[in-house]
């Protein structure tokens, strides 16, 4: 039998007009993230008067507190209603906060394996140099998953392995580029945070994944 986890996935919601909700990533410097989610926290550009009649708002009505989140662009094959399990071999968000690379673990390793093979070692290092690029500063998530099959714990322990190892060419690809002092957060949530339907092979597909998250610099 296996237990409910909790289903988080990014989306984008509209709030006066500005928008974003994104989720849905330890070293040079290594250590573990609680949860793999960043919720973004600034505040409002432009203040709202609650008792300006365009708002018609019913009486005894009030507004909460103003909330802002970013725009996210997604790029993601297997969002399309004629997906297959062939598709959605990456997904790519980015926000003016945020971007997250979403690798499907099938891509990257051999079946139960934590070892890369030589074509993800190559995406890596595009995506360094993506990082390198941004002038990223903050830590970089590194953040790996899978889906319900087998025990948990045996899940927990391959998506650690899994996201270690894409640590690992990445620092070591952002050290080739003369940008050695990144720090990174890396960690495996097993079959948690799922992002597609478990009961069917598409879907656990696309929950067997690594992703990475960073910020770009301002």
């Amino acid at each position: 039998m296996h237990r409910p986890r909790p289903h988080t996935r990014p989306g984008v919601a509209v709030v006066l007009g500005l928008a974003l909700v994104l989720t849905p990533l330890t070293a040079a410097t290594a250590r573990a993230d609680d949860e793999p989610t960043a919720q973004p926290t600034p505040s409002a550009p432009v203040k709202v008067d609650a008792d300006d009649a365009d708002l018609q708002l019913p009486e005894g009505a009030t507004l909460a507190p103003p909330k802002v989140l970013d725009i996210v662009s997604v790029t993601d094959a297997s969002s399309s209603e004629n997906a297959s399990a062939d598709d959605g071999e990456e997904r790519h968000e980015e926000s003016n906060s945020s971007v997250t690379y979403a690798l499907q673990s099938d891509v990257l390793f051999g079946k139960d394996s934590a070892k890369l093979n030589a074509a993800a070692t190559a995406r890596l290092k595009a995506i360094a140099a993506d990082i390198d690029a941004k002038g990223v500063t903050q830590p970089i998530r590194v953040f790996g998953f899978t889906d319900d099959l087998g025990s948990y714990e045996h899940g927990k322990v391959l998506s650690k392995k899994r996201a270690d190892a894409v640590y690992k060419i990445l620092a070591e690809e952002l050290g080739s580029l003369g940008s050695s002092g990144h720090s990174f957060q890396v960690r495996g949530y097993s079959e948690d945070y799922p992002i597609a339907d478990n009961s069917t092979e598409a879907g656990r597909k696309q929950n067997r994944r690594v992703e990475i998250t960073f910020r770009p610099s301002s």
